[in-house]
């Protein structure tokens, strides 16, 4: 196997023998409740699918979650195909997320809020329920309540934060985008939802310089006739048609959390929207509230003496994921602000200097700081860290040693989910080893396959081999609805119709080794198959970007790469494999490269992957997330048109496609 093939079964970590966590606290808990002990983890996961109503229920237990109403029946599922579309949980109980998020109160820090240019504000846990509370009594008094949309076009500051808490406790729904989106993309985002009051900030900070938005408010204002008040947190520029934080903010009253049922609307995420409207994805309190519970203090290993944190904006689900961790009273960091400003150390430097323990970020941040050959332990003291999250995009061998190598031997959890449930099906796991390339294990309640891909009956594959990842049980972080869709049709679409079953299935090919631990190889929709052998995207990249023991590259010439597969068609008998190469500055493609990049796939991949052509490019479309435009590349190298294969609201760089048009002029 070669050295960066998806895993190698390298041991990189494992609990020091002895160590207590809060799986294991679990683990002996729920073993006495149910009057027999579990042996390990495996035990326990198998008692938590094969009984979900027994688990999720214990786990209102276990965090004394306070609800009206009855708890059973905890699950009501549906019926043939429809049995995990239409599964409804805890349908007479009653609670709020908010009330939970803010039961711990006092003089602690709740949140730690920093910038890329120096910015430090700390808040106790009281002044963020004060916070909360002036936005609940803002909202009232504009007529807000239970069901209602506020929308959030903000930055990660604790406003944000607030203006969030304030809406849920009261039963409103939230919903937020980063301020660095255009107008078209946030409308075709908000707009959608109709939303009553619109919280924005008028100018946001990139790499130190101050980034005017007001007319990007005035039109994002336009195509919202729904508003009732706009809202400016502080700090931005002055426009007309908005009010003032300090002025839209009410008395500081003692809250009267709203308790809504189980699956009442708390906030609305949306997909990519890569080839439409973004599909606007609804989850309920109580399902985010048991997942996060679960996650962040199960698998997470998250405590009131931890200081956790996840680059992130409040465009992308693992903001609303970091939030989740002041359920345990643990204290949170909001960064806003570049990466690597003012240089490629700057997020490593702060979890030094303030002591981070919990360290989450994504695979990309984690294969650039391999790329550029950057050990951060060397010039800084990283040992409050034990933890360390990366999600995003498959994270490398080669990325897991450089976590083990250049920041130290911490648990390191590469977790693989997404915005459709607003957490991780595979999770980490203290309780057991840390493999380079693999994701430790599938999360309690999460009951994951492999699915043979051209079996569209639903046939699970065994240990070892590669199919497309899905989910055969109900699980109560999964979409309520997606709005506007009563019936459920565009939901069963998206999700549950591609298997007779009714299977989720998640887009994403993964392998199971017979221990549990699993490898997720890239988008199963962009997956290349050349004379029977299939290959994940993700190989590609990692083989690419792959570095030598010293951390240096030998394919230095290569900034960024995108993979497509052309199968063979009426047209024509051959298939073509296409790598389009974004190359660094100074460096023209010759032969000499070309037959480098070739020489490495082919070691790495075997010769069937080595690309027919090699196709420089000026950048490599994505989404506003960060994700390679796989699928939609492939759709236009077909012919389809532009305006068809991807929502230019969608992209980056919308005039990144524009190079791969031209190319596709070429084809025959």
């Amino acid at each position: 196997m070669a050295a960066d093939s998806p895993s190698d079964r390298q041991m990189l970590w494992s609990l020091p023998e002895g160590t207590p966590t809060r799986m294991g606290a679990y683990l002996d808990w729920a073993g006495t409740r149910r009057g027999a002990p579990f042996a390990d983890y495996t035990a326990l996961h198998s008692w938590s699918v094969e009984t979900p109503g027994e688990f999720w229920t214990s786990l209102l237990d276990y965090f004394d979650v306070q609800t009206d109403g009855d708890r059973s029946p905890a699950l009501v599922e549906g019926e043939g195909a429809d049995r995990i579309s239409s599964a409804r949980w805890f349908p007479d109980l009653r609670l709020n997320h908010a009330e939970h998020l803010l039961r711990k109160r006092g003089p602690e820090l709740a949140v730690l809020a920093l910038n890329d240019i120096g910015g430090e504000r700390r808040l106790s846990r009281d002044e963020l329920l004060a916070g909360a509370e002036r936005v609940a009594s803002g909202l009232r008094a504009l007529g807000v309540g239970e069901g209602d949309r506020v929308c959030g076009l903000l930055p990660n500051v604790p406003e944000a934060l607030m203006a969030f808490l304030g809406a849920a406790s009261i039963g409103a729904t939230w919903s937020s985008c980063s301020p660095d989106f255009g107008a078209a993309s946030v409308l075709s985002r908000f707009a959608q939802v109709e939303p009553t009051v619109l919280f924005v900030a008028t100018s946001y900070t990139f790499k130190g310089a101050v980034v005017d938005r007001c007319d990007v408010v005035r039109d994002i204002q336009a195509g919202l006739p729904s508003l009732r008040a706009t809202v400016a947190i502080p700090g931005g520029s002055s426009t007309t048609n908005v009010t003032p934080w300090e002025d839209f903010l009410g008395p500081a009253e003692a809250l009267e959390f709203a308790r809504v049922p189980f699956e009442h609307p708390l906030w609305i995420l949306y997909s990519s929207g890569t080839t439409g409207p973004p599909k606007p994805i609804v989850h309920g309190h109580g399902g985010i509230l048991l997942e996060h519970f679960k996650a962040l203090a199960l698998h997470g290993d998250l405590g009131e003496d931890d200081l956790f944190f996840w680059y992130s904006s409040t465009g992308w689900m693992m903001w609303n994921y970091l939030l989740g961790a002041l359920l345990l009273g643990t204290p949170i960091v909001l960064y806003d602000g570049h990466p690597m400003h003012p240089d490629a150390l700057s997020l490593w430097r702060m979890a030094a200097d303030h002591r981070v323990t919990f360290f989450g970020t994504s695979a990309p941040y984690l294969h650039a700081c391999l790329r550029m050959g950057l050990r951060p332990r060397d010039t800084l003291d990283l040992s409050a860290i034990r933890g360390v999250g990366s999600t995003g995009a498959p994270l490398s061998p080669a990325g897991f040693r450089w976590v083990t190598e250049a920041v130290g031997p911490v648990h390191l959890q590469s977790v693989s989910g997404g915005t459709d449930v607003c957490t991780a099906f595979a999770l980490g796991n203290p309780l057991l080893p840390v493999r380079a390339g693999e994701l430790q294990c599938s999360g309690l309640g999460c009951k994951l396959e492999a699915y043979d891909p051209h079996d569209r009956a639903g046939r699970p594959l065994p240990a070892g081999q590669t199919g497309e990842l899905v989910l055969t049980q109900p699980l109560p972080s999964m979409p309520v609805c997606l709005w506007s869709d009563p019936s459920r049709t565009r939901l069963r679409a998206s999700y549950f119709d591609h298997f007779a079953d009714g299977a989720w299935r998640h887009g994403d090919w993964v392998r199971f080794e017979p221990d549990g631990g699993m490898v997720i190889s890239g988008r199963s929709d962009a997956t290349l198959n050349r004379g029977g052998i299939r290959k994940g995207t993700s190989e590609f990249y990692a083989s690419l970007r792959r570095t030598n023991d010293a951390g240096e590259s030998d394919l230095p010439e290569l900034v960024d790469s995108l993979v497509i597969h052309l199968e063979p068609t009426e047209a024509t008998t051959r298939d073509r494999l296409l790598l389009f190469v974004v190359l660094a500055e100074g460096v023209t493609m010759g032969e000499g490269l070309a037959a480098r990049i070739r020489s490495r796939l082919a070691t790495d991949l075997g010769p069937t992957f080595r690309p027919n052509t090699i196709v420089p490019v000026p950048e490599i479309p994505t989404t506003l997330s960060g994700k390679k435009l796989e699928v939609p590349v492939k759709r236009i190298l077909r012919g389809t048109p532009v305006a068809e294969a991807a929502n230019p609201a969608a992209l980056r760089s919308p005039g990144a496609l524009d190079a791969f048009v031209e190319y596709a002029q070429t084809l025959s």
